[in-house]
């Protein structure tokens, strides 16, 4: 009895060593993935001439909101916020709609040939037509300064669809299906009630991978958007202030305390656009990571 407890408080004391070194290990990981973000927040908020020095590194050196008052003396940036969320949300769902419809689709066996429409689609995501091809194509169709050339191109994504076609393929029971069908509910009714409840912490971690994906995207706008600068979204308007303050501190040889240091801009810009997303991962972070982990199993 003696050795065994023992061995019990041996084995005790190594798994309570490799907890605590886990532990320090992820703790330490976390401070260096925030570093660059409180690096960028201490130069948004700190004095030109400490940036310029580069004399900023953790915290911020002085305190000046300067390059915030720029970017709200903007007019037009509650404009192009109002943009980038109807853009992001209208991309999101029309891009989760395809990827449900198709992955539930091609995830059911009795579908014959599943597998040349999924190889065909998994093929686009190694060959692409390029950017002039793309820009020719939005010509064609019409869709030059318009809300459809931020929101059409790229809604479906062939990495989102095959996870949640590996999802669905591992977790949701062809008895279930079956036995619903003998029921008499069709497809439509079974995706609706069955599949997708079931589904949730995938679908909020796919939903985030589109959300995110179209709220960084600027380079559709600067592509498509030429005439109509009321559809420039958020990030695009940004890049163009950037520019602006760049083109105009060379300018003025670079005199600190006449215009915003670029740096301080960048710096600025980046929060502005960080902060609203970063405020939707808290409500779908518990499911962030059980949606990865179940859609990265292949069925």
């Amino acid at each position: 009895m003696k050795e065994v407890k023992r061995t019990l408080t041996v084995s005790k004391k190594k798994d309570l060593t490799v907890d605590i070194f886990f532990r320090v290990l992820l703790i330490l990981m976390s401070i260096i993935c925030l570093f660059p973000f409180i690096h960028v927040l201490s130069k948004s908020i700190s004095e030109e001439s400490f940036v310029i020095a580069n004399k900023v590194v953790l915290l911020p050196k002085g305190f000046s909101l300067n390059a915030y008052s720029k970017i709200f003396a903007d007019s037009s940036i509650l404009r192009s916020m109002f943009v980038t969320i109807v853009v992001t949300v209208s991309f999101t769902l029309i891009g989760m709609f395809l990827t449900v419809c198709s992955a539930y689709a091609l995830s059911r066996r009795e579908l014959k040939g599943r597998k040349i429409i999924t190889f065909l689609i998994l093929a686009t995501m190694y060959f692409t037509a390029g950017t002039i091809p793309d820009y020719l194509l939005m010509s064609n169709l019409k869709m030059l300064d318009t809300w459809w050339c931020l929101i059409l191109p790229l809604c479906f994504a062939p990495y989102n669809f095959l996870i949640m076609k590996n999802s669905f393929s591992s977790n949701i029971p062809d008895s279930l299906v079956e036995s619903a069908l003998i029921d008499g509910a069709g497809h439509f009714r079974i995706l609706w009630s069955i599949v997708v409840p079931l589904s949730k912490p995938i679908m909020a971690t796919i939903a985030l991978f589109y959300a995110v994906g179209r709220w960084n995207t600027y380079s559709d706008a600067l592509y498509y958007i030429k005439q109509r600068t009321d559809l420039r979204p958020l990030q695009l308007k940004l890049y163009y202030l950037v520019v602006a303050a760049s083109e105009s501190f060379q300018a003025e040889g670079g005199s600190v305390g006449v215009l915003t240091n670029p740096e301080v801009m960048k710096a600025a810009c980046v929060m502005f656009a960080t902060i609203p997303i970063i405020c939707v991962y808290p409500f779908i972070q518990k499911y962030f990571v059980q949606g990865t982990m179940i859609g990265a199993v292949k069925g």
